[in-house]
């Protein structure tokens, strides 16, 4: 058996709730120093297994035996398995050396925009906070593959009065963030991580297509009952038959004969409750009773989970026009506290299953989710003038879930803004303090030039940080405003900006 103070993580929004590991009748390990054992040498040879662990991936030719999330992998032989909600974990130790290692697969969560800032809170969450490594890590380069940027790094920590190893391998890609989480005291181990990292493949998760826009000098001629706006694009004409219009309350997608109502944040709908079903009631009574008129077979399901699921549907009578629909309503919580309501409109029950689903199920609430990013319309050449900004600022403070006692805090400020003027000139400048409390990062630069709106979802700078730049954008609505959201085309995912002026 592990010894007692082996842990598989152990986190505060993902909570682990194991048994308790048992005590080994030997403490002995299997080197007096890990750092000797596992040299820096051992180190880069792990993380170089990234290389490794792509080609592999892309090229596989042995089928994967198991899977769990959107990872795909061989299990390691003889290790015991241990399978929680958000992760999955094997472990294995050696009653002649005392050597343990423990690897975990975690649940994939929404990327927080960069493969540097996912790895980062990774970092913080599994190994610091987990086994209170006290040391940055030593980390591998960059890498890309298959639409994937996968940073790794390792460090040492205390187990049991030695030192030990923590392995994080972090992948960032199609908005997600996944990592894999390797723990061992002994240099036996290390073909088993190599092996088993080398036997990943990760699925690529559902994300909205690209639209196509047909450019009108009156926006509302281009959408019938949509909302009027001095933006060129209100409506998006998705290449899976979608259609969005930006709307005063919500943003309406339609198919065939469903509709969907991705509605704006409202102060009350959206206001935190930590009863997840009163909550939830309070959202369906603000955003959707008020438009019906009789309702029967109503049935709230809310879903218990470190991102809790608001789920509920009903058969209701549309008050503008006595039409009877089947009704189903969404949210999904995430970690960093977003999150979208989303009113599904559909003749019957069969007619949205065929669409979405099996009745709320996990597909379901995957295909219903995706539906969230259908809030996107393209960039017209005369939409940026101003002053766009990102000022953000923020603080995460940890608590340990046994003890109450504090577990520290992670603090993040950035600024960054685009100054868009005449004749298609810019000015760009940012500013960013991010890290763990008591070792925050500063970084900053700045740049002007010309922009050009190449296509009504890209945007090209002549030079930002001594090159020029080009960027994926779009927009999304809100509540008598809009976001703009940028993608640098060679590195990280989306930021989002609001008009200053």
């Amino acid at each position: 058996m592990l010894p007692a103070t082996v842990k598989t993580p152990r986190f505060n929004h993902r909570p682990f709730r194991g048994k308790p590991l048992k005590e080994a009748a030997s403490t002995t390990v299997a080197c007096k120093d890990v750092g000797y054992c596992i040299s820096f040498k051992g180190v880069i040879q792990l993380l170089s297994v990234l290389f490794v662990f792509f080609f592999t991936a892309i090229n596989k030719v042995v089928a994967q035996q198991d899977s769990f999330d959107i990872v795909k992998y061989t299990p390691l032989k003889g290790w015991k398995k241990d399978v929680k909600e958000y992760l999955t974990s094997y472990s294995s130790t050696d009653a002649k050396t005392g050597g343990w290692c423990v690897i975990s697969i975690v649940k994939s969560t929404v990327s927080k925009g960069s493969i540097e800032t996912d790895f980062d809170s990774e970092w913080n969450e599994f190994v610091v906070r987990s086994y209170e490594a006290k040391d940055p890590p030593q980390t591998d380069s960059v890498h890309e593959a298959d639409g994937w940027k996968i940073k790794s790094g390792g460090g040492k920590f205390i187990y049991n009065k030695a030192n030990a190893m923590a392995l994080l391998t972090t992948m960032s890609g199609y908005d997600r963030c996944v990592s894999i989480v390797a723990t061992t005291n002994s240099q036996q181990y290390i073909d088993a991580i190599q092996n088993f990292l080398s036997s990943l493949d990760l699925k690529k998760p559902p994300v909205a297509p690209r639209g196509k826009v047909t450019q009108v000098s009156n926006a509302l001629s281009n959408n019938t009952g949509g909302k009027k706006s001095a933006f060129a694009f209100t409506t998006t004409n998705w290449d899976d038959g979608w259609v969005s219009v930006e709307k005063e309350d919500w943003v309406e997608i339609t198919k065939g004969n469903i509709r969907i109502l991705l509605h704006y944040k409202h102060p009350q709908a959206d206001a935190y409750n930590s009863d997840l079903m009163a909550g939830e009631k309070n959202a369906w009574n603000i955003l959707v009773a008020p438009r019906y008129s009789a309702a029967a077979n109503m049935n709230f399901k809310p879903h218990f989970s470190w991102q809790s699921i608001e789920f509920a549907d009903a058969d209701l009578t549309e008050a503008s026009t006595g039409k009877k629909m089947y009704v189903v309503f969404f949210k999904k919580h995430y970690s960093n506290g977003s999150g979208t309501h989303l009113e599904f409109i559909a003749p019957d029950r069969p007619t949205f299953e065929k669409e979405f689903g099996t009745y709320n199920s996990e597909e379901t609430w995957d295909k219903v989710e995706r539906m969230a990013g259908y809030n996107r319309f393209a960039i017209g050449a005369a939409d940026l003038g101003g002053t766009w900004t990102n000022n953000f600022s923020g603080m995460t403070q940890y608590v340990n879930a046994y003890t109450g006692a504090s577990a520290g805090a992670d603090t993040h400020a950035s600024a960054q803004k685009f100054e868009f003027g005449a004749n298609n000139t810019y000015k760009w400048d940012i500013g960013v303090a991010s890290g763990f409390v008591g070792s925050i990062k500063f970084q900053s630069a700045k740049a002007n030039g010309k922009y050009t709106v190449v296509n009504p979802w890209q945007i090209d700078f002549s030079e930002m940080e001594g090159k020029p730049k080009s960027f994926n954008a779009y927009f999304s609505c809100s509540k008598d405003a809009r976001v703009l959201w940028l993608q640098d085309k060679s590195y990280g995912g989306y930021d989002a900006f609001g008009k200053a002026n």
